[in-house]
Parts: C-alpha cells; sequence; structure tokens
C-alpha cells in the first residue's frame, strides 16, 4: 500500500545550530520542503539581523543539491520594539514571532515575563498580519504541570484575542482536550499545530516499564482522553490544525540524565510517525490536507509543487544517531519497528 502526498512543511522544527545544526538539519530536508525554525538558541535570535546570520548558517549546511526553505522567527520579549517587527516584515525571510513564556521549555528563559509589556510590538504584527507563535503553558509553579495548558487559555490566550481580535495566532503543540475544543471554535485568526507523539501516545508511555526520557516533552503527553482529542481535531479535515513536529535533539547523555531536558527527537521519521497515526484513526485521506495545505494556507504560502510517497512497510528505527560534541542522538522510538516508510521525494 503507498500514499502520495504534496510536498508538505514542518510548522515547527527546531535545528540547534553548530554540529547539532549539521547533524540533524538533513533529516528534515530529506521530507519537507519549508520550515519555520524556532529562534530559542543561546543567545535567542532577537533581531532580523540576527536570523539573517541563522538563515545562512543553515543554507550554508544544506546537503549538496538540497532545496530547502528554512522560514525563520524572532524569539519575543518584553521589550522587543515595534521597528524589529516592521524590519522582519520588510525582510520577506522572518515569518512569525515566537511567544516563549518566561521559563517554560528548552532556553527559554529570556522569554516574556508579562505580556502588556509586548503590546507594541504585538499591534504591529497585528497590523502587519505577521503571525504570533505560542508556546501555550503558564509557568506558575503553583499550578499543576498537566493544567498548564488549559490555564494559559483561561488566563493568557482569551484576553490576547480579545484584546488583538486581528492578531494571527498559531497555538503550537496544542496537547489538551480544551485547547482543540478552544482552536476549532474559534475565529480565523487562531490556529494550531500538533506533534505526532502527541497524536500517538498519552501520558503513560513516559513510565512504561520504568522512566523512558525519550518520551519526555514539554508541553508533556497527557492523559488519553487528550490524545484521542488531539487525533479527532488532526483528523477533522479543518484548515485550522497542521503538521509542526517540534522535533527536539537533545545529546543522549542530556537527555538520560538526574535533570533530563525536554524533547523529543522525530526529524528521523516525523512523516512515517504521522502516517501511522492517521493510519490508526482510519482517516489517510485527512493526512495531505493537514500536512501539505492547511499550514501552507494559513501562513499565506504557496503549497509546494513537488510530492512524497509513503509506503505500508515495517522497518526498525536506529539505536542512535550521529550528534555533536561527540555524544550521539536517539530518536523517538529507537530500535523499535514503524508502519510506515518514506520511498521518494521530489520538488518537481
Amino acid at each position: 500500500m503507498q500514499i502520495t502526498l504534496t510536498r508538505p512543511d514542518d510548522w515547527h522544527l527546531h535545528l540547534r545550530d553548530g554540529e547539532a545544526l549539521q547533524a540533524v538539519l538533513p533529516h528534515s530536508v530529506r521530507q519537507f520542503a519549508r520550515a519555520i525554525i524556532m529562534p530559542n538558541l543561546r543567545p535567542p535570535v532577537v533581531t532580523v539581523a540576527a536570523a539573517a546570520d541563522y538563515r545562512q548558517r543553515i543554507l550554508d549546511a544544506l546537503p549538496d543539491g538540497a532545496r530547502f526553505e528554512p522560514l525563520m522567527t524572532l524569539y519575543l520579549t518584553d521589550s522587543t520594539p515595534a521597528d524589529e517587527i516592521r524590519r522582519a516584515v520588510d525582510s520577506g525571510f522572518v515569518k512569525a514571532v515566537k511567544l516563549y513564556p518566561a521559563g517554560a521549555t528548552t532556553h527559554s528563559d529570556a522569554g516574556v515575563s508579562d505580556l502588556s509589556q509586548c503590546d507594541p510590538a504585538l499591534a504591529e504584527m497585528e497590523r502587519a498580519g505577521m503571525p504570533l507563535l505560542v508556546h501555550g503553558e503558564v509557568t506558575d509553579p503553583a499550578i499543576d504541570l498537566f493544567d498548564r495548558e488549559s490555564v494559559f487559555i483561561e488566563t493568557v490566550l482569551q484576553a490576547l484575542l480579545k484584546r488583538r481580535p486581528g492578531l494571527r495566532v498559531v497555538f503550537e503543540h496544542i496537547t489538551t482536550k480544551e485547547a482543540a475544543e478552544f482552536v476549532a471554535s474559534a475565529g480565523d485568526t487562531l490556529a494550531a499545530t500538533i506533534t505526532a507523539h502527541h497524536l500517538l501516545y498519552n501520558r503513560n508511555a513516559i513510565f512504561a516499564g520504568g522512566v523512558r526520557p525519550h518520551y519526555y516533552c514539554l508541553p508533556i503527553l497527557k492523559r488519553e482522553k487528550h490524545r484521542a482529542a488531539l487525533v479527532r481535531a488532526a483528523t477533522s479535515g479543518s484548515p485550522k490544525f497542521f503538521l509542526g513536529t517540534d522535533s527536539a535533539p537533545h545529546a543522549r547523555r542530556a537527555k538520560e540524565a538526574a535533570c533530563g531536558c525536554a524533547g523529543c527527537f522525530t526529524a528521523l521519521s516525523a512523516l512515517e510517525l504521522y502516517a501511522e497515526a492517521f493510519d490508526l484513526a482510519g482517516s489517510l485521506e485527512k493526512l495531505e490536507a493537514f500536512a501539505s495545505f492547511n499550514g501552507a494556507d494559513f501562513y499565506r504560502l504557496p503549497r509546494n509543487k513537488g510530492s512524497v510517497i509513503l509506503e505500508k512497510e515495517a522497518w526498525t528505527l536506529p539505536e542512535s544517531l550521529p550528534y555533536a560534541l561527540d555524544d550521539e542522538l536517539a530518536p523517538l522510538r529507537a530500535g523499535e519497528l514503524l508502519t510506515w516508510k518514506l520511498r521518494e521525494t521530489s520538488d518537481q
């Protein structure tokens, strides 16, 4: 059994930098024509000039002959000026601005502490149609980790959309039934990405047979009812939901540690994982729109011309891959079987 999809895009991708960038970039390039690149480097990408430099490093790291367009983002801070937003719009290569609540996830310590301080930048984004990409969790330590997304909707996102009704927002890597329902019922200015691992797994996966750190990500996997709600949203045919892997590489020793890093590395087999999720839901016919059309349409970019072919065939993921600093990288489901395999990619 085979399926052919219009060449898809990844609307949420971590590529890191330096040796790590060179190690992980080819896996995304093999599958996707474009990707929204996250700006949470150290130091974070807070200016257009820094985004241009990072973009060039990505282009320089591309395999010979590869065609791949990195779509850059800026890291929103309490002091991001409206002028920087105007420069981003004028650049043509910065496509969005990322909101990390300070302390929410990896390298988010420079993120936003008070969204009201960002109003000049948000007003300019609303005027220009520049999307805001939201890591939707509150960081109050008094709020249970598993409730932080739903509390974010109630205390932050609803107020933001009311205050800035024309602001275009992507609620990234949603993980709850509440988020899926909120996005579905909101206006056309709100959309959401969903990861493959949140479609395939609930929080039991982190603890199956012991603590499994490579399934630990933020936002964390939730209960089964939430996973099922995400599958319903992704396979609903709604244009508001689209593919964003949130593939986040960390060296094995940083994951398998006393205080392990959050993030699942899925770029090696991203399309195969999504195909498995849609196949299990009996909705393979809905995968192309989710992977190839909805995101491009929301970002007001042309759909791709190429194609990919996926074949239903069992194969085993490698146990590890080379990474930076003489360490290795473990993909999600390392050493386990996948049921779909990417066979062919075409740019035409």
